[in-house]
Order: structure tokens, then C-alpha cells, then sequence
């Protein structure tokens, strides 16, 4: 459930994200959704488990599989449930998984927001594979 000022905390969030340099581990599509998605509902802190445990797309991995998850879809699943049934329908806020390259990111509406090695881009909705609601 999202709280009262989530809209103020994610238009906040990609503000910050526009400047902020991607480094594996500490800001990468993985925390810095998740890290959103905490700001937007104040629920757990799913990236403790990862934040600061990697610092390359392979020590990523291996850090996925030391958590049991064989792919980004498969961590989302095992910490959030299942996903929307259609994510093309998907919300502002929602959590989501892209398609290619997959990567999580934030729903802003008609686009989605990623942080990457080129930094914060926006692809339209219709690129995504899976959303969650907060």
C-alpha cells in the first residue's frame, strides 16, 4: 500500500537518479527500484539482502544465485508474489521488470524509468514483461 506522499517521493527519486552515477551494488536497477519502492510504501528492505555485496554484472549474478533466484523475474517472485496479470496495465509506482535487456525499474505512468550504465533512461510501458503493484 502505497504511503500518503509517494507521488512527492517518486517524482524526488528520479530527479536524484538523473545525477546519480550507476555503480554496481550500491545504485543499479535492482537497489535503486527497490530502494523506490520502500520510499513509496514503506515496506520492507528487500535490497539489504544484496546492497553492497557485488560490484560487477557477474558478482550480480552469482549473488542472485547464492540467494536460490535463477533471474531477476525469479527474485522478484520469490520477494513480492505475482505479478500483475497484465503489466501493460501496470500503475505509477509500480515496481516492473523490462524485456531486453531485463532490468527492474519504476512505472511513471505512459513510460518506465531504469537506472543503467548510461543512466536513468525511460522506455514506454509497452516494453515491459512483468509489473507488481506496491
Amino acid at each position: 500500500m502505497k504511503i500518503s506522499n509517494w507521488e512527492q517521493n517518486l517524482a524526488a527519486a528520479i530527479m536524484a537518479a538523473r545525477d546519480k552515477p550507476f555503480i554496481w551494488g550500491q545504485h543499479d536497477c535492482a537497489i535503486w527500484t527497490f530502494d523506490l519502492r520502500r520510499a513509496l510504501t514503506d515496506g520492507p528492505d528487500h535490497a539489504r539482502l544484496w546492497r553492497g555485496k557485488y560490484k560487477t554484472a557477474l558478482g550480480a549474478e552469482r549473488m542472485m544465485r547464492r540467494l536460490g533466484w535463477s533471474s531477476y523475474e525469479a527474485g522478484a517472485r520469490a520477494l513480492l508474489g505475482e505479478p500483475r496479470a497484465y503489466p501493460l496495465l501496470a500503475q505509477r509506482g509500480d515496481l516492473v521488470l523490462g524485456a531486453a535487456p531485463e532490468a527492474f525499474g519504476i512505472c511513471l505512468g505512459a513510460k518506465v524509468a531504469f537506472a543503467g550504465p548510461k543512466g536513468l533512461t525511460f522506455a514506454p510501458i509497452a516494453t515491459l514483461r512483468l509489473a507488481w503493484e506496491p
